[in-house]
């Protein structure tokens, strides 16, 4: 199994994540983007750039993508899908407002600019933020049976039993979000999975903070491997 890490913040050294990874029969791309400036929150068009020449080549279909602050990158990853896709976003938030800046991508606009701009999109399911489901609906995966589906998921989907994270927090489980994970794997092609909700030091975590970030990060890790070769 091979899978990326992008590192913004510092958040995955600080948890010890990297350390796990080496101990595992696991390929791990680490890819350092914290001197690239314009990525906090928000994505200028130079710092697409930088990011774009940092995912020159193949990349695995696993990615740790750092903060939810980072979670554009899934908007800038799924641009690399050569067929068509439908999008499960597991999140607390919608992450579909229209941006704040014209032009200028956002950890709340990516949603948004990915159903405007990516061709591949079929449809896009939002599981986790007020007024969306809580679950994936039946329905909707056995009309899509057979067909691609790319997983973006925000650790802040999560209750803080699982997860801390710099945003408001829902209420699932680890179990439940695995469980929607199992799911799609066993109906639908799984192309991509990304994985964001880290917090730093410098965001204000704690050690205890670090340590379930980690112990998370390791267990979703474990899981994943069912379907990720």
């Amino acid at each position: 199994m091979k899978v990326a890490v992008f590192s913004f913040s510092g958040a995955y050294g600080e948890q010890g994540f990297p350390e796990f990874l080496r101990g595992q029969a696991v390929e791990v791309e680490w890819v350092d983007c914290e001197g690239i400036r314009g990525t906090h929150c928000y994505c200028d068009a130079d710092a697409a750039e930088r990011l774009r020449e940092k995912m020159a080549g193949e990349l695995p279909a696993v990615r740790w993508t750092d903060s939810g602050d980072y979670h554009y990158m899934s908007y800038l990853l799924s641009l690399r899908q050569t067929e068509p896709f439908h999008l499960v976003l597991l999140d607390h938030h919608p992450d579909n407002q229209a941006p704040a800046f014209e032009g200028v991508l956002s950890c709340g606009s990516w949603v948004k600019a990915l159903q405007e701009e990516n061709p591949m999109v079929r449809d896009i399911l939002t599981v986790g933020p007020p007024g969306c489901p809580e679950a994936i609906p039946e329905g909707w995966l056995e009309q899509r049976r057979g067909e691609r589906v790319y997983v973006s998921l925000d650790k802040d989907i999560l209750s803080r039993d699982y997860a801390r994270t710099d945003w408001t927090q829902g209420t699932h489980t680890l179990e439940q979000v695995e469980g929607m994970l199992e799911q799609l794997a066993g109906r639908m092609q799984l192309v991509a999975l990304d994985i964001c909700g880290e917090i730093s030091a410098d965001q204000g975590a704690t050690p205890e903070d670090l340590r379930i970030n980690k112990e998370t990060n390791i267990e979703l890790f474990n899981f994943i491997t069912n379907y990720f070769k």
